[in-house]
């Protein structure tokens, strides 16, 4: 049997079988929402709109992202694992690997800046800039919880 038939899917060995560029992971943060509506929402109907962004496309919501921050698969290895013995943190990570995606909203920031600032420290300068990347989108979520960011493995 070959190795690509035998690399489990969700492995980095087998993203990485039988490809003809090695895959990245890349964030995105939403920068901008769009509604179908002609007249713009005053700033007191806020809460309004984070109704309306919670049912999405249901009523012509639009979410805008741009990419943040994006790394090899080798550095996101890396990253995973120095976040080890975070359980929580290094779960919903290397969620990406096993999914293709993830979303990182208002929920997940205290534990994750929680384990970055624990392994930020003695993390290698390539591993610690990439969490200095996401403890930066972390922080513009907890400031801003309509924030959020998708993380793609793309190939």
């Amino acid at each position: 049997m070959s190795t690509l038939a035998q690399a489990d899917p969700g492995s980095l060995p087998g993203l990485r079988a039988g490809r003809g560029a090695a895959p990245e992971v890349v964030f995105y943060q939403l920068n901008a929402k769009v509604l179908e509506r002609k007249e713009d929402i005053p700033e007191d109907a806020k809460q309004v709109v984070y109704y309306s962004l919670a049912i999405g496309h249901h009523i012509g919501v639009f979410d805008c992202f741009k990419p943040a921050f994006r790394c090899t698969t080798a550095v996101f290895d890396r990253v995973l694992e120095t976040l080890k013995d975070n359980e929580e943190a290094h779960r919903k990570l290397s969620g990406l690997l096993r999914f293709g995606e993830i979303t990182v909203d208002s929920t997940h920031t205290r534990p994750l800046m929680a384990a970055i600032e624990a392994v930020l420290p003695t993390a290698p300068p390539d591993v610690a800039a990439w969490l200095d990347r996401l403890r930066t989108a972390l922080d513009a979520i907890r400031r801003e919880p309509a924030i959020y960011l998708m993380g793609r493995r793309l190939s």
